[in-house]
């Protein structure tokens, strides 16, 4: 598994019967309009691999828009690995498109809406979007605020940063291991070596070229930011910091001990090889989506305190285009996809009786859950063939907690979800948007360098004596400096005015 993007194998959305309108969907359908005639066309650019059955569902979607408010929907989906690169050529050769997926971690959200090429959404959220924009928790909005103005429609899902050592439940319980109290790297180094002495066929510790080491700080860009809990905002790079800098000689040891594949800073994910433990970028109940993906059991435990960054909390977004056509026809779409059941679970998960059919709820487990909110009186259970066909990533098109539960979940997942939000912190940076114009050039910069030392560093690949001080000079010769001078003066500028 591809355990930095692993969320994204994991569809958990449902659909809806062709013939008889579903759940809430079945009121909203017998008030509908009738005889539209001239519907708005809006094109959604989506990050996700097609599926085999993208028609027919966009095909039900779409009779139900029309009937609903008007809307045929285009749906253009990039692959991963190719997403980014496709949006900036749409976007800078303002191709007719209505709404597109942003985020921190692809078609940089932050970015976009700096150089003008998202819509601001305030007036519009108030006109067409109210429901949805009281529904979602105001700091999924607050991170969405760029200068003050929102750009982005953010999906409400789990919002803070939470990385996770993610275990092969057969060898945990093989050996009694007892992976709750193991956090952080050092945690780590007994089990490895005892997998390595006892399990000759198992990788103790698989890592892919995705794999980044855990940082204990918000890199606000890449690899210059704000350490966790530092109230001062003392703008650090992350490769200066003697965190990082005893991780790397601890991944390191391990790689040169045999716990590391050795070609872990090339490797794409190969679901074959038998690892006793990787890292994942972590939710709750996220062992059953890995262990799912996987075909095995796994079990997780927290490498850090949960922390809410505008990075984490800008996971998963959509936009419009400044230059639509339909801006209005395009935030009535998201506000319906975020507040109407019916329309969710069918984008999530496609046709009831075709991808999905209805599960009765145990008293006992209904019982347990009452009164809780975001729970289900059914839950659904996948067609184990046609499911196949159509498995999206379910965060893309929008928020969760209108979305029901497979079989083997329980049905105050969402409500689990809520209370994870809830309970977790916002680190100090939280809210502070970095300026790129002044320093554009430098930053873009930064990237060829990570890319050139990030994956052999994290991976233990290479000696951090030998190659850190290579990437410090060369990051140095790309204006590094410059780059936390104007940083730091923003940050503290933001500081006395908050």
């Amino acid at each position: 598994m591809n355990w930095k993007h692993g969320k994204r194998a994991v569809a958990l959305g449902m659909g809806m019967v062709l013939a008889v309108a579903a759940f809430s969907g079945c009121q909203k359908k017998r008030e509908i309009r009738s005889g539209e005639k001239d519907l708005a066309e809006l094109t959604w650019y989506q990050v996700g691999d097609r599926q085999k059955d993208d028609t027919m569902v966009l095909e039900a979607v779409n009779e139900y828009l029309a009937e609903t408010i008007g809307v045929k929907l285009n749906i253009i989906k990039v692959g991963w690995g190719d997403y980014s690169q496709k949006m900036q050529v749409v976007i800078a050769t303002e191709d007719e498109w209505d709404l597109c997926f942003t985020s921190s971690w692809t078609n940089d959200y932050l970015q976009n809406a700096q150089k003008g090429a998202f819509l601001e959404l305030d007036e519009l959220l108030m006109k067409k979007g109210k429901e949805m924009y009281r529904r979602i928790d105001y700091r999924f909005w607050k991170a969405a605020r760029v200068g003050g103005k929102v750009y982005g429609v953010p999906s409400e899902k789990e919002m803070a940063n939470c990385p996770m050592w993610v275990f092969t439940k057969e060898y945990v319980d093989k050996y009694d291991i007892p992976y709750e109290e193991i956090h952080t790297v050092e945690d780590l180094e007994p089990w490895l070596q005892l997998i390595k002495e006892k399990e000759p066929d198992v990788v103790p510790m698989y890592l892919t070229k995705d794999y980044s080491a855990p940082a204990y700080m918000d890199t606000i860009v890449d690899p210059i930011g704000i350490e966790y809990g530092d109230e001062t905002l003392t703008v650090k790079n992350l490769f200066e910091t003697d965190r990082m800098m005893s991780t790397l000689k601890t991944m390191r040891k391990y790689y040169e001990a045999g716990y590391i594949n050795k070609d872990a800073a090339l490797a794409s994910d190969d679901k074959c090889v038998k690892r006793f433990v990787t890292k994942g970028d972590g939710q709750p109940y996220a062992e059953l989506a890995w262990g799912k993906d996987l075909g095995y059991d796994v079990v997780v435990s927290q490498i850090m305190d949960t922390q809410i960054t505008n990075a984490s909390a800008r996971g998963a977004m959509t936009a419009i285009n400044r230059h639509s056509k339909n801006p209005e026809k395009a935030m009535e779409l998201l506000n319906l996809i975020n507040t109407d059941e019916y329309l969710r679970n069918l984008l999530n998960y496609g046709i009831e009786g075709v991808h999905w059919h209805k599960a009765e709820v145990p008293v006992k487990e209904a019982q347990k859950a009452e009164g809780k909110p975001y729970v289900y009186d059914r839950k659904i259970v996948l067609d184990e063939e046609k499911s196949r066909d159509y498995s999206v990533p379910y965060w893309v098109q929008g928020g969760l907690f209108n979305t029901y539960v497979t079989e083997k979940e329980p049905i105050d997942k969402w409500s689990v979800f809520k209370e994870f939000n809830d309970d977790s912190k916002a680190a100090p940076s939280f809210g502070f948007d970095f300026n790129l114009e002044p320093v554009k050039t430098e930053v873009a910069g930064f990237r060829n360098v990570l890319d050139e030392f990030g994956n052999a560093l994290y991976t233990g690949s290479v000696d951090p004596e030998e190659y850190v001080p290579k990437l410090l000079k060369k990051l140095d010769t790309t204006g590094v400096d410059k780059v936390m001078e104007e940083m730091q003066q923003q940050v503290n500028a933001w500081k006395q005015a908050k």
